[in-house]
């Protein structure tokens, strides 16, 4: 008799794809991770001359072109002052196979991967497909994570710890000294830490950390892409870094489950990454202008509202019922407990979208509060 997997039986369509397909057509989204900016003109004619020309055709490399890694790699230099060799970057599919191939590269059957909670819904569900075991680690007040209980939740069976800053869906920034924590754990008990960055370009207060500038080991991977920073989340082109030998074992995945990404999408992101990157500090100041009226609005409200620091999301305390009243009148914002048991309590608002359907929203979040008040 035909069956299914073990792996695929113990994970669900996410509980986001849920509240969307619940909310009416003409409903504000407030729960997409989607800029709501175009993707630069620069990189939409490269995809555009690349096609005409013929260039985007063929395959391309596995790891893709030499021209898009040689682009990224000048990006670590410059914005981070790391130093990566295009033989050490891997194009993908999106951040989310980057951090499937970090997955199914380290982790073994029924070992354990420690991730925030609440966090991105893929870290879960990546975990148990790669047949590993989930290990979700409470966040602290201002929700970022706390070096400390990742590292008293480490055992014999951990493979491998994921950290995300700026994060989804707190919005929360690790400070250097939790970022050069991450790195000495990751040396000192060699587990892989998997660092998801694609939020990187999107920091309001204080700067951004990567674990890899201050690792002695090797024990650090990277996963960013160009769907954030630059607005492309449909051209799905993102990326993996880390040392040659940990590259070589995802690439041995890579190359049978995509063979390479999208050539013309490719070509857009050498332009994206290459080009002006005046684009991207328009988002990140319009996004913090935004982030100012969203928590003004709710903490007017009388919620109470960690206040993040960067990428696009804020995750208010709310009362009970509060999420279903939003929907109800309109709004679509998403449950806390979507993104892990520690959710339970929160709501998490994106503000990717116009300051005027913001505005809008906020006055129907105020008459839900009172109404489930």
């Amino acid at each position: 008799m035909t069956t299914f997997s073990n792996r695929v039986e113990q994970i669900s369509i996410s509980g986001i794809r849920e509240v969307f397909e619940a909310a009416g057509d003409d409903a504000i989204n407030l729960g997409l991770g989607q800029p709501d900016f175009p993707a630069p003109e620069h990189a939409r004619e490269a995809a555009v001359d690349a096609i005409e020309a013929g260039k985007a055709d063929a395959y391309t490399e596995n790891k893709g072109t030499v021209e898009l890694r040689e682009a990224i790699s000048r990006r670590y230099s410059e914005d981070l002052d790391l130093e990566i060799s295009p033989h050490d970057v891997i194009t993908t599919a999106g951040g989310s196979e980057a951090l499937h191939l970090a997955m199914e590269a380290h982790v073994d059957e029924g070992q354990e991967v420690i991730f925030p909670d609440p966090g991105f819904v893929a870290y879960d569900a990546l975990t148990k497909l790669a047949g590993g075991k989930p290990v979700p680690v409470p966040l602290r007040e201002d929700l970022t994570i706390d070096p400390a209980a990742i590292e008293e939740a480490i055992t014999e069976d951990t493979a491998a710890f994921v950290v995300n800053s700026p994060g989804n869906p707190t919005g929360a920034v690790s400070p250097r000294e939790d970022v050069e924590a991450f790195a000495r754990i990751a040396d000192e008990h060699d587990v892989l830490c998997i660092s998801d960055e694609v939020y990187q370009h999107f920091v309001f207060d204080g700067a951004h950390y990567s674990p890899m500038q201050f690792a002695d080991s090797d024990n650090v991977v990277v996963v960013n892409g160009c769907s954030k920073a630059y607005s492309m989340t449909g051209w799905r082109l993102g990326w993996v870094t880390g040392s040659t030998r940990r590259i070589e074992r995802m690439l041995r995945v890579h190359q049978y489950i995509q063979a390479c990404t999208s050539a013309p999408a490719q070509f857009a992101a050498e332009a994206a990454l290459s080009g002006p990157q005046d684009v991207v500090q328009e988002m990140s100041d319009t996004f913090e202008e935004r982030r100012d009226l969203v928590v003004d609005g709710l903490e007017e409200m009388g919620l109470d509202v960690p206040t993040p620091k960067g990428a696009f999301y804020v995750m208010p305390k709310v009362p009970e019922g509060w999420v279903d009243e939003c929907l109800s009148r309109g709004v679509i914002v998403v449950p806390g407990e979507a993104f892990g048991e520690h959710g339970e309590g929160y709501a998490r608002l994106s503000y990717a979208t116009s300051t005027e359907e913001l505005e809008e929203a906020l006055a129907i979040m105020r008459e839900a509060t009172e109404a489930v008040r």
